[in-house]
């Protein structure tokens, strides 16, 4: 099951969505969900997730790769 943020509010159609199998998690652009998929190991999302939520990552961290 594809799971998104509920900071993304309802109706929202510009969000990331994630879904858990086994060792990988998996994450889709909610606006494309049959579109190219990015799959990372678990350990490596736990990382990411723990790096947001202490600060060490912020949105402005991303601005070029758009």
């Amino acid at each position: 099951m594809w799971i998104k943020s509920t900071r993304s509010g309802a109706g929202s159609s510009n969000c990331v969505e994630i879904r858990a199998s086994g060792e990988c998690i998996w994450i889709r652009d909610s606006k494309d969900p049959d579109g190219t998929m990015l799959s990372v190991g678990r350990s490596a999302w736990v990382a990411f997730l723990v790096a947001l939520k202490q600060g060490h990552i912020s949105q402005g961290d991303f601005a070029t790769l758009a």
